[in-house]
């Protein structure tokens, strides 16, 4: 089966599927596990979160993307050991425990879309293939983390929530992936066009001081600029 194959029938529930996308990948896990060495936790350990990062890869990937796979993937790796490096400690969720949940809400997820409805607990455990003990702790241990997200005052219209109360950080991973695609998106645009997007947007120059530097009119520039942003907005990710 083709990546693009497998990727959908992953994305459309296909365990089997999915599996064959994680052991394909085992390697890209490692790889950015070596740069974490010498942190204070065990190559297994964070082997084990930076999988976690990669089954959100193979959820999240959206072939629009125009990028390689690896290329999406190591950001979202990188960034579940980063996450588990700053919270450890903060909430003290045993890491088997945490893929656990994880699992738990995709298989939670998939079998919505199967039944139409909300599955059961016992459901859920069935495809997951433990008890329902274990996924009710799971599923627990994850919302210690949502609750966070409650509010703690209402005031004058505005919501504060527990995170508000928290140092903020920007999600780098995140960045970093939209950043890739924008990229990967420009290099594939002829040289004309680019420079145009260049000057608008990264340099801030008005249509007028594009016009004169490109040598063209700024009627030119104007059309030119809807065409270009049009095409674009059509190859951005869902």
């Amino acid at each position: 089966m083709e990546f693009a194959e497998l990727i959908c029938a992953a994305q459309n529930g296909s365990r089997t599927a999915r599996d064959q996308l994680v052991c394909e990948n085992m390697g890209l896990v490692w790889s950015v596990v070596r740069r974490f060495k010498g942190r204070g936790q065990e190559m297994e350990d964070l082997f084990q979160i930076g999988s976690i990062g990669l089954m959100k890869a193979v959820d999240k990937f959206d072939l629009q993307y125009q990028v390689c796979f690896s290329t999406y993937a190591v950001p979202l790796i990188a960034g579940e050991i980063r996450r588990f490096l700053r919270d450890d400690g903060m909430l003290k969720v045993s890491r088997s425990l945490k893929e656990q949940a994880y699992k738990a809400g995709i298989a939670r997820e998939q079998l919505g879309m199967e039944l139409g409805r909300d599955p059961t607990m016992e459901e859920v455990a069935g495809r997951m293939g433990i008890c329902v003990e274990e996924v009710a702790a799971a599923l627990e241990s994850n919302a210690e983390v949502e609750s966070l997200s409650r509010t703690i005052y209402q005031g004058d219209g505005n919501a504060i929530t527990l995170m508000d109360k928290l140092e903020e950080e920007r999600d780098i991973s995140e960045e970093l992936v939209n950043q890739l695609v924008v990229e990967q998106m420009l290099s594939h645009l002829p040289k004309l066009e680019k420079r145009l997007l260049e000057l608008r947007y990264f340099k801030e120059k008005t249509q007028a001081q594009t016009a004169k530097e490109l040598g063209i009119t700024q009627v030119q520039v104007s059309r030119l600029e809807r065409k270009i942003l049009g095409q674009l907005r059509k190859k951005l990710p869902r």
